[in-house]
C-alpha cells in the first residue's frame, strides 16, 4: 500500500511509520520540521526512516500537496500532522485554526477527486470537553470542547464527515488518550516529569493532584492506527485510549519510582483549558479493530525511562 502519512517524523508519526515500513508499505512522509519544539529532534526521528521518502513542506501548500497526490497516487493518508497542545492553543488559536482545520481541508479537496483513497485522521480525547460521564464513549453528545485545539480537532471530525457523506472517501477518526512513549515531544507531562525529577528539579503540579487520565503507550497507538488504516471503510470514529485512568499524584509518584528520586512539587492551580478527568470506553474499538492495548502505565513508565537513560532523553 502506499500511504502519505503527514507529520511521519513526530513523535507518534514517526512511530506509525517505522511499522508500516517493517511489513512492507510504501511510505511518504510529508512533515515541515518546524520549531514548536527543537526540529532537531524531528530530523533525529527521520533518520530512523531510511526506507521512507521524507518530503519537507507545509501542509497548507496547496501546490506542493496537490503535486504529491498527483505524482505519488496515494492508496491512503494517514494525517496526524497538526498544531498540538491545550494550553498552547489558548496562546494563538488562529495559528491553530489555520493548521488544523485549513491544512486538513486541503487534504480533504484532494481526496474529493480521489474518492477510493482512504483517510485516517488523528483527533483527540480533548474533543469530548468537561464530560461527567465516564468512560468517553464515541457516541457521547459533546458540543462544549474547552480549548480552542479541542474545538479544531473536532471540527476536524466533522469535516472529514461532510466530505464523506457528499464524495463518498473512506475515514476513519482516532481520538488519541494522552500518548506517551519513546520521542515523547519534550513539552509533554511525562517527558517534562522525567527530565526535571532526574535533575532534582521542580515540576509544576497542577491543582491537588486529582485530575486524572488515560496515559496510552504509544505502541499500543500505533496497532490502533494501523489496524483501522486496515479496516477503513464508510465513516468511524474510534477511542484509542487505555481504558484506565491514573490521577496527577499517582503518575508524578510512579515517576519518581522509576527515576528513583523524591519528586519537588511546584504546586500551581489548573490551568484554563484543563479537565478533570479522560477516560475511553475502547469497546468499539475492540469490536471492530481488534484493538487490544497491553501497556499498564507503570510497566510504559518503566520502559520510558529506559529508553531515555539509553538515549539521554532527560535521565542522568
Amino acid at each position: 500500500m502506499k500511504i502519505m502519512l503527514t507529520g511521519g517524523a513526530g513523535f507518534i508519526g514517526s512511530h506509525v511509520c517505522q511499522k508500516l515500513l517493517a511489513r512492507g508499505d510504501d511510505v511518504v512522509v510529508l512533515d515541515n520540521f518546524n520549531d514548536f519544539y527543537d526540529p532537531r529532534i524531528k530530523r533525529r526521528n527521520a533518520t530512523l526512516l531510511a526506507k521512507a521518502k521524507i518530503v519537507e513542506g507545509d501542509l497548507r501548500d496547496r501546490t506542493k500537496i496537490a503535486a504529491l497526490f498527483e505524482s505519488e497516487k496515494f492508496d491512503a493518508v494517514i494525517h496526524l500532522a497538526a498544531m498540538a497542545g491545550v494550553r498552547p492553543s489558548l496562546l494563538d488559536p488562529l495559528h491553530y485554526v489555520d493548521v488544523n482545520l485549513r491544512g486538513t481541508m486541503i487534504l480533504l479537496e484532494e481526496l474529493r477527486a480521489r474518492p477510493t483513497t482512504r483517510f485516517v485522521f488523528a483527533s483527540s480525547s480533548s474533543v469530548y470537553g468537561a464530560n461527567d460521564a465516564v468512560p468517553f464513549k464515541e457516541s457521547d453528545d459533546i458540543p462544549h470542547p474547552v480549548s480552542p485545539y479541542a474545538s479544531t480537532k473536532r471540527a476536524g471530525e466533522l469535516f472529514a464527515w461532510t466530505h464523506h457523506h457528499l464524495y463518498g472517501i473512506p475515514t476513519t477518526c482516532l481520538r488519541f488518550f494522552t500518548v506517551y512513549g519513546p520521542r515523547q515531544r519534550p513539552e509533554m507531562a511525562i517527558a517534562k516529569f522525567v527530565k526535571a525529577i532526574s535533575e532534582g528539579k521542580p515540576i509544576p503540579f497542577f491543582g491537588d493532584g486529582s485530575t486524572r487520565r488515560d496515559y496510552t503507550y504509544v505502541d499500543d497507538i500505533v496497532d490502533g492506527v494501523v489496524r483501522s488504516l486496515d479496516r477503513c471503510a464508510g465513516y468511524e470514529i474510534y477511542n484509542l485510549g487505555e481504558s484506565a485512568t491514573t490521577s496527577l499524584s499517582e503518575l508524578v509518584a510512579m515517576i519518581g519510582k522509576c527515576v528513583g528520586k523524591e519528586p519537588i512539587l511546584d504546586r500551581q492551580p489548573l490551568q484554563p483549558g484543563d479537565v478533570l478527568i479522560t477516560y475511553a470506553d475502547v469497546s468499539k474499538a475492540r469490536e471492530k479493530l481488534g484493538y487490544r492495548p497491553t501497556t499498564p502505565i507503570a510497566a510504559g513508565l518503566e520502559r520510558y525511562v529506559a529508553w531515555c537513560r539509553a538515549t539521554d532523553g532527560g535521565v542522568r
